[in-house]
């Protein structure tokens, strides 16, 4: 095990995150909401849940659902399978050789099914730069552009509505990470382990990231997961990196058992209710009881496939999606037979 410095340099960690990090403070948050309340109720968790339940902010997320399909939701809510669109706004501005002509973007467009048997969950990342069609919405007359300009022109409600229209999965819920409290995250419980199945080299310091585990803190874990273009796979690199940081923290989450100790339970509860937006009709009281069962190793990972991530268009290089095997995956969620696809279809590093 390699142990890497504790120290970052002030201008390198100062505005992280509110520059960019969409992707990687999304899946830690969620990662870390599905920890904090499994099992919550054993260890005192629902009573913490019911008290920060008021403090997470709310908003309209969704377009307003058809009868039948809020009918339907209610019932996926009460037994069936559920699918929740968790999206993360960014400028990237910040982000060196970019720039936002439109205006915000959504850095972090993911489904996440929960299954039916509620013990188990996927989280799907769909690339930001997707080149998909883009419903009329907003400012936006419709027609062909990359996913996160969906947010840009129309909020969470057009990227719903283009995220439905590309998946055809209905949606019964939606959340925004708005990641105040990655670091704080991370620190809170005291750094994680991160093994790395290839070398990385930081764009923003001189550190370098050998293939094999690595000591992080919250700063650190930020830097390793904002990395873009000296990881394999570029993007694709970087989401497989805030998938390992989330698995390592919700790795230390259970070693610690910490959703059995009041005071880091309720630390935790108190970072994650800072750092997200739930839409107006989801009931975070469902949710406890939705992943209750949820264990660390129950949490799958996924990315919908592609064929080039160098398509050009109009918007700019765009990823071009592989529409016969993203359809397998996609038809796998809404028959809640992922787990099985993804066995017949493993995700390479």
């Amino acid at each position: 095990m390699e142990e890497d410095r504790q120290d970052v340099a002030e201008p390198e960690r100062r505005g992280w995150f509110t520059r960019r990090s969409g992707w990687q403070k999304a899946l830690i948050m969620l990662g870390a909401l599905v920890l904090i309340v499994s099992s919550g109720v054993a260890g005192g968790g629902y009573y913490l849940v019911n008290r920060y339940t008021d403090k997470v902010d709310r908003v309209s997320l969704l377009p307003s659902a058809e009868p039948a399909e809020a009918a339907r939701s209610k019932e996926n809510w009460e037994s069936g399978p559920l699918n929740l669109l968790l999206l993360g706004s960014d400028s990237r501005a910040a982000e060196p050789g970019e720039s936002s002509p439109i205006g915000e973007r959504s850095d972090t467009i993911m489904l996440v099914h929960i299954a039916r048997s509620r013990d188990k969950a996927t989280i799907i990342s769909i690339p930001r730069d997707s080149y998909v069609d883009v419903p009329a919405g907003g400012t936006w007359k419709g027609g062909k552009n990359k996913i996160n300009a969906a947010f840009a022109y129309g909020g969470a409600a057009l990227t719903a509505t283009t995220v439905k229209r590309l998946t055809g999965i209905p949606l019964d819920g939606a959340m925004i990470a708005n990641f105040a409290g990655i670091r704080d995250l991370v620190d809170a419980v005291d750094g994680v382990n991160v093994c790395i199945p290839y070398d990385v080299k930081s764009t923003f310091s001189d550190r370098e990231w050998k293939q094999g585990c690595h000591d992080m803190n919250g700063d650190l874990a930020e830097e390793f997961m904002r990395q873009r273009y000296n990881v394999p796979g570029g993007d694709f690199g970087r989401i497989k990196n805030q998938q390992l940081v989330v698995q390592a923290v919700t790795k230390k989450v259970a070693e610690k058992n910490l959703l059995y100790k009041p005071l880091e339970l309720d630390t935790l509860l108190g970072i994650a209710a800072d750092s997200l937006t739930v839409d107006q009709n989801l009931d975070l009281r469902d949710l406890v009881f939705a992943v209750r069962d949820i264990r660390p190793g129950s949490i799958g990972y996924a990315t919908v496939p592609y064929t080039s991530a160098d398509l050009r268009t109009p918007a700019g290089a765009a990823v071009q999606l592989d529409t016969e095997a993203a359809a397998e995956l996609f038809a796998a969620v809404k028959n809640d037979t992922v787990d099985q696809y993804l066995a017949e279809n493993p995700q390479t590093p």
